[in-house]
């Protein structure tokens, strides 16, 4: 993100232009500031026998997916690959493998982590 200011000094309506004039301009570049992990969903809550995610990669990178407890335990390592840059849509079977009540799924790669809550019954 680049941002720009200028400032001009006026005198009433008009711009005086010359020596008198205080022109200055500050820039600010925020570099890094683009997430690699966007729109994270999940789908349906509350979950039956099925997680369904989906989100938006902005580049290649590896992708871990997790079914934590309210504590932060892992519960279910539902994904770790490489997955190429574009939204994906992924679903993982959950029947038997876990019991009712709430977790969280954990979506991580790179430094970035986004977090959302299920419920499963």
């Amino acid at each position: 993100m680049l941002a720009s200011v200028y400032v001009a000094h006026a005198y009433g309506s008009n711009v005086r232009h010359g020596a008198y004039n205080n022109v200055f301009s500050i820039e600010s570049k925020d570099q890094g500031s683009e997430k690699v992990i966007t729109n994270v969903k999940v789908m349906y809550n509350p979950v039956a026998e099925q997680i369904s995610t989906s989100f938006k990669l902005t580049k290649q990178n590896n992708v871990s997916i997790k079914l934590m407890d309210a504590l932060g335990n892992e519960v279910l390592n539902l994904s770790n690959s490489p997955l190429d840059a574009g939204t994906h849509n992924l679903s993982f079977e959950t029947g038997g493998k876990v019991s009712a009540g709430f977790y969280f799924v954990r979506v991580s790669s790179g430094t970035e982590t986004v977090v959302k809550r299920v419920s499963i019954r």
